[in-house]
């Protein structure tokens, strides 16, 4: 069994990697600062890992937690196109500064491999659909370029020290354990909180805006794939984790409104800066190199989310809204 390390560990992605790796036997590590994570994602499993709260930018403490580590998988951010317009310092800080601190730590304890969660977002709003790795990054955000650049970082460490890396660029992940407040990619979550609470949610834009939504399952498997592919391959490559199909926000508003038998009209509102209009994944190197498949749909993902939210109502109904 390996010895992992994922930073943001008490998050939506990271605690759900956390989950599949304790299963399967793995000796399993994490960091996280606690600013937008919650140890109630890792409750049933915080025996079985070790868990120090602690910021990417604590260099000595970085340095520590990468001793004897096999595979990282960075999962760590301020992920926020808007809180990045607002505050383009702060996130850079946390974003690049941090992520370079974990990479030095990285090269330094002779670790393995990092698996970095990039962003589609690099993209920007080009087009052309789906996107492909080839295409030109054309980010429109401070967030898009901080993640951009964390990808050019792992890329020259690999050509400079030899650490080997690979850059996952996410499409929209949803699922269970995503907060309902999270300001990026949260809009399933956002939607579901709201139409259980009986409230209306606001789509932002005219509805039309369409994302390539996969679920986690499928992101945690592209995860531990990318830590088992030859080495040749994690060479600081970047590869699609989407799943080649895309829907629009008021496609997503009624199918949740579906499962909750919500029967509201969506509210609109002035389209969020820094957004782009359409996003799609185009999976072809990730099927091919990584040995990637969505393991779950949009509708059956959908469903296993909602199903999650109604049942944590059912154990805790002010925690689950207030989250």
């Amino acid at each position: 069994m390996a010895r992992y390390l994922i930073t943001g560990i008490a998050g939506f992605i990271g605690s759900t990697l956390a989950h599949a790796l304790v299963k399967q036997g793995h000796e399993v590590a994490g960091i996280d600062n606690l600013s937008t994570g919650s140890l109630d994602n890792l409750a049933d499993i915080r025996h079985q890992i070790s868990f120090e709260q602690m910021d990417l930018q604590d260099v000595a403490g970085v340095k520590s937690a990468c001793g004897g580590i096999d595979f990282i998988l960075h999962q760590g951010a301020v992920a926020s196109v808007p809180r990045s317009v607002k505050d383009p310092l702060g996130s850079h800080e946390s974003n690049v500064n941090g992520t370079l601190n974990l990479l030095i730590a990285a090269r330094d304890a002779k670790v393995r491999r990092i698996v970095y969660a990039a962003s589609s977002s690099a993209y920007g709003d080009q087009p052309t659909q789906p996107k492909q790795e080839d295409m030109p990054p054309l980010p429109l955000s401070p967030y898009a370029v901080q993640k951009l650049t964390c990808e050019y970082y792992i890329q020259s460490f690999f050509l400079a020290y030899g650490l080997e890396g690979i850059c996952l660029r996410y499409f929209n992940i949803f699922g269970p354990r995503q907060a309902a407040d999270s300001p990026y990619s949260g809009v399933i979550a956002q939607f579901t909180y709201k139409m259980m609470a009986r409230e209306t949610p606001t789509i932002f834009g005219d509805g039309l805006t369409s994302r390539d939504f996969n679920y986690v399952d499928n992101a945690v498997s592209a995860n531990l794939q990318a830590c088992l592919a030859p080495s040749a391959v994690a060479t600081g490559r970047v590869f699609n984790i989407g799943t080649g199909k895309s829907h629009t926000l008021n496609e997503v508003y009624f199918a949740i409104a579906g499962h909750l038998g919500f029967t509201g009209k969506p509210n609109y509102g002035p389209p969020r800066e820094g957004d782009i209009k359409h996003s799609l994944a185009d999976i072809n190197r990730a099927t091919k190199e990584l040995g990637y498949q969505p393991k779950a749909g949009f509708h059956e993902g959908l469903g296993k989310t909602v199903a999650w939210y109604l049942a944590e109502r059912e154990k805790s109904p002010v925690a689950v809204v207030q989250r």
